[in-house]
């Protein structure tokens, strides 16, 4: 599993590797996380990087109690393929 980290000055989760970096920035809204974008540069895509971005996004807030607004459409696809993330998503 690669490392992620929470760049709270750029409002985004990222994973950097030689230099590249993947991320998924996100911003509280509503008491809720809403996650807005993810990017994986093309020298790092089929390693499963957004995923994993997803899946350390999603466990950070279900152990905090938060409920997230998946804007971005990763995170939603994501979400739908993963059912168990499901009951974090804010109604509305």
């Amino acid at each position: 599993m690669p490392t992620v980290v929470d760049n709270t000055a750029a409002q985004r989760l990222e994973i950097v590797d030689g230099g590249a970096i993947a991320f998924l920035t996100y911003r509280m809204k509503d008491g809720a996380v809403e996650y807005l974008r993810s990017e994986t540069p093309p020298e790092l895509r089929g390693r499963g990087l957004a995923g994993a971005l997803a899946k350390f996004a999603l466990e950070r807030d279900k152990a905090a109690g938060r409920k997230v607004i998946p804007t971005c459409p990763f995170v939603k696809t994501y979400i739908e393929r993963h059912p168990e993330y499901a009951s974090l998503v804010a109604a509305g």
